[in-house]
């Protein structure tokens, strides 16, 4: 589904990414792990098109992605879900909905409004409230639900558990894994290391804009050293 190969980013003048490379395959839920500044959220941004990398190569769904602007990456089917929310405060959850409602991408799932509200019931609880009015957590939830509406075939979650209540990371966990049921092909960028393994098959770790691990969650799991060295605080 998405094949990113020795992409430069930068900032400016100042190199961010160094050669980085991952694939996620069609169903996959993959974690991009890092600590603060790792580069996580320029890796994504790269990929959405938001930061136009300097070289490399990203393919997504067969289609040459990397020089194209993000309205045309998102028309091939990858949503963005940014770490900074940006819903739209005055305008209700219904009127947040609507101005993401795209036709689907290929043959995946058609989202409608009433099928996210099964998958999000707090949001159906407060469909007419502004989105100002949501707590942290229910914004985090507009902004996947806004994302679903765009049908797409893969997303980008950027830092889903930031800055959210342990028992909404819990929803927001079972929430994705009913989301790779549906067949969705989900990109995390997470430093919440438990968060990821509640949801992921696979996960790669960047630091100082290079990656420094591959593998699954299981061998994370089994490798102390790495955690320790790429993840502690």
């Amino acid at each position: 589904m998405l094949e990113v190969l020795d992409i430069n980013s930068f900032y400016g003048g100042a190199h961010i990414l160094h050669d980085v490379s991952l694939n996620v395959e069609a169903g996959e839920v993959v974690a991009l792990l890092g600590r603060n500044g790792a580069g996580k959220t320029t890796t994504i941004k790269s990929l959405i098109g938001l930061v136009r990398p300097k070289s490399g190569k990203i393919t997504f769904d067969g289609n040459d992605a990397a020089s194209m602007p993000p309205y045309k990456i998102c028309r091939l089917g990858l949503g963005y879900v940014p770490e900074e929310r940006r819903i739209f405060t005055d305008l209700t959850v219904l009127e947040n909905l609507e101005v993401g409602r795209r036709p689907p991408s290929g043959d995946g799932r058609e989202w409608t409004v009433d099928s996210l509200f099964e998958l999000f019931p707090n949001l159906a609880e407060r469909r007419r409230n502004l989105g100002g009015q949501l707590s942290g957590g229910e914004q985090q939830m507009l902004t996947i639900a806004r994302t679903l509406m765009g049908n797409p075939k893969m997303i980008l979650l950027d830092e889903p558990s930031e800055g959210i209540a342990p028992v909404i990371v819990e929803k927001m966990a079972e929430t994705i894994l009913e989301l790779k049921n549906t067949g969705l092909t989900v990109l995390i960028s997470e430093q919440n290391l438990h968060f990821a393994k509640l949801v992921s098959d696979r996960a790669y770790i960047i630091e100082s804009g290079e990656m420094r691990y591959s593998g699954t969650i299981a061998d994370l799991e089994a490798n102390p050293d790495v955690r320790g060295k790429y993840l502690a605080v």
